[in-house]
């Protein structure tokens, strides 16, 4: 790096090392998902995958109608809505691997590998959305 470069945050180098650490955590937690359905040959666990895609996008819909004031203690039923649906698809991306193991459609091992990768997952975009929030000046 030369010494010129002047970073908007004086803790750059900070945001790169948490970026290269989430993109590692993401790809392991994708890994395991695949993993648990190519090694044990059954493919029912990439079920799991598509909810982990289709997760963030109720938010990401319906969150254009929270308001924006912090005092207002107003609610807005459509934005509860896409809260509502974006947790009945977490809930369900670890709950899916549950019900196919106690089914016998898949090995526990699977679904311990796709739970594991879940987590990883999850917690990554949790993580991720929450070190890179903009700050709201009042």
């Amino acid at each position: 790096m030369s010494a010129g470069v002047k970073y908007r945050w004086p803790w750059m180098g900070v945001r790169k090392v948490a970026i290269a650490g989430l993109s590692i955590c993401l790809a392991a937690g994708f890994l395991l998902s695949i993993l648990s359905c190519a090694l044990y040959g059954n493919w029912w666990p990439l079920l799991v995958v598509f909810t982990y895609a289709l997760a963030p996008l109720p938010n990401a819909i319906f969150g254009r109608y929270v308001t924006s004031d912090p005092l207002a203690d107003v609610s807005s039923s459509v934005a509860d809505f896409g809260r509502f649906m974006t947790a009945v698809l977490v809930v369900s991306g670890f709950g899916l691997p549950v019900v196919l193991s106690h089914a016998g459609i898949i090995t526990s091992m699977a679904m311990y590998m796709s739970i594991i990768g879940g987590v990883l997952v999850y917690g990554t975009i949790i993580v991720y959305s929450t070190l890179f929030r903009e700050q709201q000046d009042f």
